[in-house]
């Protein structure tokens, strides 16, 4: 889609999404479903079949990805539903570049969170096991490092999704 007409809806929206994230830990459903449906209907209106067929491949991406981070117990249902319906608007390409900066963003931002707390290498070590842990466990969670673990640090990322999505707009202007 134009990044002109997606531009102003996803900002907002992830103003919201941040917020609430922020203070509550959650994405509402009820700010992520009509985005993510009125994504399609502009694609559609605008760019017919076409436009429609890449918003649905936006939000099979997006949901894919973070789907598979959120079976692994990394990431919640909200952020999952937020990257989706982003893909809706900004289509796959742009949803890549968007995916990759809110990696490098979350990444720094998580950098910093436990450096400031104090457990930078409780990150690292459980980073590592995360990651090299997965050919043992697949993509099942790791018992230790999940959400639904009540001792588990939890991060909000809806932050780290805004500022990767909003930067890839500037990535992507034509």
């Amino acid at each position: 889609m134009h990044s002109s007409i997606a531009w102003w809806p996803t900002f907002i929206v992830l103003a919201v999404a941040t917020f609430t994230d922020l203070r509550s830990r959650r994405i509402p459903n009820w700010l992520v479903l009509p985005f993510l449906v009125i994504g399609i209907g502009v694609s559609g209106w605008l760019h017919g079949w076409t436009g429609a067929w890449h918003s649905l491949a936006g939000i099979a991406l997006g949901g894919f990805i973070f789907g598979i981070l959120s079976l692994m117990g990394g990431m919640g249902m909200g952020d999952v539903k937020l990257c989706a319906a982003i893909g809706a608007w900004i289509w796959p390409q742009q949803l890549i570049i968007a995916l990759v900066l809110t990696g490098m963003v979350g990444g720094i931002m998580a950098l910093c969170w436990a450096a400031v707390g104090g457990f930078l290498g409780e990150l690292f070590q459980g980073t590592g096991n995360l990651i090299f842990g997965i050919g043992k466990r697949g993509i099942k969670p790791d018992p230790e490092m999940n959400l639904s673990n009540p001792l588990a640090r939890k991060m909000p990322y809806a932050p780290a999704i805004a500022i990767g999505t909003l930067v890839s707009f500037l990535a992507h202007a034509r």
